[in-house]
């Protein structure tokens, strides 16, 4: 998997401090995306475990408390990232269980293939949806356009 930025300390992807991962590769396309030069899937910078050992590490420091890791893109379904998200996720959630994980997809709920369900089954919020330049509106939080649906999942029923 390539990713191009990671932040982390960011307080604009999702609530409190957090983490943030911009993964590449996207499928969607969207009309009017900010963030065009994720698309490709060998764009950006190579994944490397050391990357994800700073992911986790950042998130255990507790000079700056982060609430949880988001993860966007570029989208973090695409199925060249299946296998490296999900095994992040599982990290995540195994040494870093008071954490959150957003992530954002272009794909919408009702159209994820299993594997994609085992990522999202182990997640806490998700953002769906393409970005739709026709339903843009600047005053949503955390999301580009009105068709987009921000997902609670309360995983403490699992």
């Amino acid at each position: 998997m390539n990713y191009h930025q990671y932040h982390p300390v960011d307080v604009v992807n999702g609530e409190g401090t957090r983490c943030t991962l911009f993964v590449a590769g996207c499928e969607h396309h969207c009309k009017g995306c900010y963030n065009q030069s994720t698309w490709r899937v060998d764009s950006g910078h190579v994944y490397t475990q050391a990357l994800e050992d700073r992911i986790i590490a950042d998130l255990m420091d507790t000079r700056i408390k982060r609430r949880g890791l988001s993860l966007s893109g570029g989208d973090p379904l695409h199925p060249a990232n299946l296998a490296v998200i999900e095994r992040l996720v599982t990290r995540v959630k195994h040494q870093c269980p008071e954490k959150d994980i957003w992530l954002w997809t272009g794909y919408t709920l009702n159209q994820l293939s299993e594997a994609q369900r085992a990522i999202t089954d182990q997640i806490d919020v998700l953002i769906d949806g393409k970005f739709e330049q026709s339903q843009y509106d600047p005053e949503l939080l955390w999301r580009g356009s009105a068709n987009q649906i921000i997902h609670r999942f309360d995983l403490s029923k699992s």
